[in-house]
């Protein structure tokens, strides 16, 4: 890949976008993470506004470090970038008590841990109508078009997504190009949905390395039948998450009513 040309394009993709829609900015949600570090430091380069939002709930306090280096180096290279802390923490507990969440309960800390996703992905919108800014998405291609590994209306809830199509290792060598912090770049990715220090590879039973592989080995039409082993198993787990979130990954099903009943 030529990385270059590739953060080139990129920028000039994001400034083409928002002039021609009229749109003032990007705001971000920063993680700590590898994706938002290179999303966000894509969006400082164009040289519109570009507003980093820290949205922690309960959030490991190594993630929360690596997040604010993060923003600080990009203000010292950017004068665009402007940063906000909202800290919604009593807002996830309020709403936990509200609906009596049981912790105990694996489906119920699911769907907190998503609940997370969904009050970040609100306070993005906020922020985006108030100052006409686009919520710039941080997933890579295997997320979102491979296993789906976000959460619907959530992190997947955004205006555009810049580095969609790159894979996780594409995203590792750009972000290193672009001098992002090297504790970000050798962090395990971890969605920073749960109390806990869990990272995304635990959860999805494989490395991003070996989904890229199996998502290649899919679009070429081969099957787990073609392999054995680890191979399998990997091509397996992948097609487990890739099933089980097709319904993140395609268009809202409509029912459309047939023209003899109207």
């Amino acid at each position: 890949m030529k990385n270059q040309e590739v953060i080139e394009y990129i920028v000039q993709w994001l400034k083409t976008y928002a002039k021609k829609n009229q749109i003032n900015g990007f705001v971000i949600g920063i993680s700590g993470g590898i994706d938002s570090a290179l999303t966000s430091t894509l969006c400082a380069k164009t040289g519109l506004p570009t507003l980093c939002l820290e949205m922690p709930i309960k959030q490991q306090e190594n993630q929360v470090e690596r997040a604010q280096e993060h923003i600080k180096w990009l203000q010292r290279s950017h004068q665009n970038v402007n940063s906000q802390l909202i800290d919604l923490e009593a807002v996830f507990d309020a709403f936990s008590s509200t609906v009596g969440a049981e912790m105990k309960d694996n489906q119920a800390q699911l769907s907190l841990a998503n609940t997370r996703a969904r009050l970040r992905m609100t306070s993005l919108y906020y922020y985006a109508a108030l100052h006409r800014y686009l919520v710039a998405g941080t997933g890579n291609k295997v997320e979102d078009f491979g296993v789906g590994f976000y959460t619907k209306y959530g992190d997947g809830g955004v205006d555009l997504s810049p580095i969609a199509d790159l894979t996780k290792t594409q995203v590792r060598a750009l972000a290193r190009d672009l001098g992002i912090n090297e504790t970000i770049l050798i962090a395990p990715p971890t969605d920073g949905l749960w109390d806990d220090d869990r990272n995304d590879e635990e959860q999805l039973g494989a490395t991003y390395e070996q989904l890229e592989w199996a998502m290649t080995q899919q679009q070429d039409g081969k099957s787990p039948a073609n392999f054995v082993g680890e191979n399998k198993r990997v091509f397996e787990v992948f097609l487990l998450h890739h099933s089980a979130n097709k319904h993140k990954m395609e268009p809202i099903p409509v029912c459309n009513i047939p023209d003899c009943l109207l």
